[in-house]
């Protein structure tokens, strides 16, 4: 829930706003998610599906090999190769959500050294 549990509402305001916070979880589940502080949860059934799919390529890659038959091989490699760029796309995701968006850099760069320079040179004043 998005509001404080110690705030005094009454039980008609927590009903409004119990029906905002859930038509805001249909319309922008990740806004929803955002504002709540809470991540979002990892696609379990997506990570499968792609497991699957790179399995189920490699295996027609090599039913093709060993029947000799080249364009079943093509045909596992799209497949394997989706597999693996669906599988690529959510573990991007995962790392994508795991960083901070609010991270400080390191400051080694030319624009860090300069900024520095020139707030040590303001306070110097």
């Amino acid at each position: 829930m998005f509001y404080c549990e110690d705030m005094a509402l009454s039980e008609h305001e927590k009903r409004l706003l119990d029906q905002m916070e859930a038509a805001l979880l249909t319309e922008d589940p990740k806004l929803a998610t955002t504002l709540s502080g809470t991540k979002m949860p990892i696609s379990r059934n997506r990570n499968l599906l792609a497991v699957g799919l790179l399995a189920l390529g490699l295996a027609t890659i090599f039913g093709g090999l060993i029947a000799k038959v080249t364009f079943v091989g093509v045909i596992g490699f799209l497949v394997a190769l989706s597999g693996l760029i669906l599988l690529i796309s959510s573990v991007g995701a995962v790392v994508k959500s795991a960083q901070s968006p609010r991270s400080p850099r390191k400051g080694f760069g030319l624009s860090d050294r300069l900024e520095k320079r020139w707030d040590e040179r303001n306070t110097d004043q």
